[in-house]
């Protein structure tokens, strides 16, 4: 499979508190509104994108992984916007794999900030 792109969906019944939290999650208001108070984007890459949308039957329930470079810089940098994540998890035998931050949204939905290691 080719691809071009990655749009990656949060379903949510709240879209106000979502854009807040997003907002202060990825540091700035949604690059592209796509409807207002339905849908909401950010580009994270030159080529990968995060949105939220209100689909009530299908919210808390998403898995995000965003892997990041430094894992305590890119916690750091969200903490100084008032989001704390859960205790730091280890992948693979003894962290070899990375580590995990855990964040959760108003929603239920898992968003982990990643660290691959040796990425």
């Amino acid at each position: 499979m080719n691809t071009n792109a990655l749009f990656f969906g949060l379903a949510v019944t709240d879209f106000a508190a979502a854009d807040h939290w997003y907002t202060h999650l990825f540091g700035r208001a949604a690059d592209v509104v796509v409807t207002p108070g339905i849908e909401a984007m950010w580009q994270l890459g030159d080529t990968v994108f995060v949105y939220i949308v209100v689909d009530p039957e299908r919210a808390g329930r998403a898995l995000v992984n965003i892997a990041v470079p430094d894992l305590e810089t890119a916690v750091a940098e969200i903490g100084s916007r008032g989001i704390d994540p859960g205790p730091f998890i280890l992948v693979g035998p003894d962290g070899a794999a990375g580590r995990k931050a855990p964040y959760v949204d108003p929603e239920g939905n898992s968003i982990f900030v990643i660290e691959i290691a040796g990425a």
